[in-house]
């Protein structure tokens, strides 16, 4: 098991996919986590999500460190397969939950009453990739899989 989770190819694919995956979700998951970057911070973003989007606190809470410690395991390459599969799942959720209805562009005029769903689709396409190849050069899953 410890092998397929943290094997990976020694190539440019991996580390351009994780770091492109990890540097866009990170600051999103410090804004929920910390309040940098002017987000909520953590308990403000439990409180949203429970109240607002009516999900379980469990469920809430396992967003805000999927998003946080997913993406900075993601930049330093350290089981990318998992967390490629955890931002999957997440993602494919947040399409469903909160914007399918607003069809797939996103609101780039403030035309819509909601934001859509393609830039979702985008992540969830990182995910697939990065779950294929591994995380690439310069990852701790380099260093693990060749001990």
């Amino acid at each position: 098991m410890k092998n397929k989770i943290f094997n990976t190819n020694d190539d440019w694919t991996g580390f351009v996919i994780r770091l492109t995956l990890g540097l866009i979700m990170f600051p999103h998951g410090a804004q929920k986590m910390f309040g940098w970057f002017g987000g909520p911070g953590f308990s403000k973003e439990v409180e949203h999500l429970t109240e607002y989007m009516h999900l379980p606190w469990i469920i809430s809470v396992m967003v805000i460190l999927t998003e946080f410690w997913g993406s900075v395991s993601l930049i330093m390459g350290l089981a990318s397969r998992l967390w490629s599969v955890a931002f999957g799942v997440l993602f494919l959720n947040i399409i469903f939950i909160a914007h399918l209805e607003n069809g797939f562009f996103m609101n780039w005029f403030g035309t819509q009453k909601g934001e859509g769903y393609e830039y979702h689709l985008l992540v969830i396409g990182l995910c697939i990739a990065l779950g294929l190849n591994g995380s690439g050069k310069y990852s701790a899953n380099q260093l693990i899989s060749k001990k």
